[in-house]
């Protein structure tokens, strides 16, 4: 008898361990982690574009090295980009917050003091995004409408909480990767290869060779027709859903 009830465990064991292959290679299935992105809470990777069109933007959390050479560069050409600065930096960096706001640079939020945002309720958020956007206004009159999270981590509960304060989460679908000091060279070749119509590319305030590859950037992409806008101006607005809608690679449509 006790071999008996220990066979039908061993079976019953291997019953659920079976069934238990079998769920995970359901769930990992293209078609089914396809389906459930679908429903995920994306912020904006990148824009749906019938024309030419890119934005440049420059995360700024730490060093301000070259901020001014920046916004030098960037007049030279006439191109305005849009600004991600953290609550600590705007303290620390007053007058550049100031420079860039009078340049005509967009000045948004890229949180308080770069915390990680997944491990933060919904209330912590709130509150982080509320003073760093009013240090913001203290200086440019503005409260930031666009939110980029540090480190580019995020859930859905980041991106709801964000939306739910009428902020738009901004992402980008192409990484310069010039904080890791690659040379101007390749920040070049990465940026011009990668950049299509709608792209949001990611730069640093205070990376070694950004300044240095910027003027080729902007001049390849100028000969390709392409025309610069801050991110406010190239994404859609309304609502989420209701007028543009966000597909699994983090594109953002409008509704048809």
């Amino acid at each position: 008898m006790r071999i008996l009830v220990v066979h039908r465990r061993i079976l019953a064991g291997i019953g659920l361990a079976l069934v238990a292959v079998a769920i995970l290679r359901l769930v990992g299935d293209p078609k089914v982690v396809g389906a459930s992105a679908t429903t995920r809470q994306l912020p904006v990777y990148c824009v749906q574009a019938d024309y030419p069109v890119v934005a440049l933007s420059f995360d700024a959390a730490w060093g301000n090295e070259d901020t001014q050479k920046l916004i030098d560069i960037l007049g030279r050409y006439q191109v305005k980009a849009t600004f991600f600065v953290v609550g600590d930096w705007v303290e620390k960096y007053p007058e550049s917050v100031k420079a860039l706001h009078e340049a005509g640079h967009e000045i948004m939020s890229h949180s308080d003091n770069h915390a990680h945002f997944n491990s933060l309720s919904a209330q912590e958020i709130q509150a982080d995004l509320t003073a760093c956007g009013k240090k913001i206004q203290a200086i440019t009159g503005e409260f930031p409408t666009l939110f980029r999270c540090p480190y580019g981590e995020y859930d859905d509960h980041v991106i709801t909480t964000v939306r739910s304060m009428g902020i738009q989460p901004i992402q980008w679908d192409v990484d310069s990767l010039d904080w890791k000091e690659i040379s101007a060279a390749e920040i070049t070749q990465r940026v011009t290869s990668r950049v299509g119509p709608g792209s949001i590319v990611l730069f640093h305030n205070a990376a070694l060779h950004t300044p240095e590859a910027l003027p080729t950037i902007i001049e390849t992409l100028l000969q390709k027709g392409y025309t610069f806008l801050p991110i406010s101006q190239l994404v859609l607005p309304g609502e989420y859903g209701k007028d543009y809608t966000i597909d699994h690679t983090g594109r953002q449509s409008p509704v048809t």
